[in-house]
């Protein structure tokens, strides 16, 4: 069974304006999927219909076998803005919800590296803590599928590097499906298992991307990696 299969997923918000048009896709248990693309192609929107935030024009959309008709527990979602409550401390926004244990939670609060902040508040965090907590939250969650819109993209180099390392751990940890937005090539490839660039309304590529992991700025001196980071730029001209 898949994670997802999607069949001729249309959205039209209005009259000329169709930003996915008879999509088809499929994305197997397991796999951390890259979705590629520049603005205003349909990569959010795409991630919205996943998560059952917005309802398709037409089409079908099964996630684990079953007809997507609204949220759902099963699929956690890790949004480009802050989303955390600003009036719960770092363990209560971490173990809000949550289907976890208290040490499951405290695991996870150690695995983002937020361990001796448990009591801080969301304002007392920088922007990338922050993002930390989303992240932990949502595996603590522990949903089967998990949804992440261009979470990194407001952050410094470095501190999405080390976000980077922290979600491959987290997936590599707990075997979960990882549908994750981007623009940016050199994160996509970094992170992801399969990468497929949405635009024009439909799937325009789809790339395996093999490199074994780690992969880290070494990608840079990569033969290989280049080829393909110069194969997707084309097509996402």
């Amino acid at each position: 069974m898949n994670a997802f299969e999607i069949r001729g997923l249309t959205v039209q918000y209005q009259p000329g304006i169709t930003p996915l048009k008879n999509l088809d896709l499929d994305v197997p248990n397991g796999q951390f999927l890259c979705v590629l693309g520049p603005s205003g192609q349909g990569k959010s929107t795409l991630l919205r219909c996943l998560a059952g935030l917005l309802v398709p024009t037409e089409g079908v959309i099964r996630a684990q076998g079953k007809p997507v008709e609204g949220p759902d527990a099963s699929r956690g979602m890790v949004f480009q803005q802050d989303a955390i409550p600003g009036w719960l401390r770092v363990r209560d926004n971490v173990a809000l919800g949550s289907r976890s244990t208290d040490e499951q939670v405290a695991h996870f609060i150690r695995a983002v590296g937020l361990e001796g902040r448990e009591k801080d508040w969301p304002r007392q965090l920088s922007g990338g803590m922050r993002k930390r907590v989303a992240i932990a939250a949502v595996f603590a969650n522990d949903p089967d599928i998990l949804l992440m819109d261009e979470p990194f993209s407001s952050l410094d180099h470095l501190t999405r590097t080390g976000l980077h390392e922290t979600v491959l751990q987290l997936w590599e940890e707990t075997g979960k499906t990882i549908v994750f937005v981007t623009h940016d090539v050199d994160e996509a490839i970094t992170l992801a298992d399969r990468i497929v660039i949405v635009g024009r309304g439909g799937v325009r590529a789809d790339v395996p991307v093999t490199f074994p992991r780690p992969r880290g700025e070494n990608l840079r001196m990569d033969v290989d990696a280049n080829l393909l980071r110069a194969a997707l730029l084309e097509s996402l001209k």
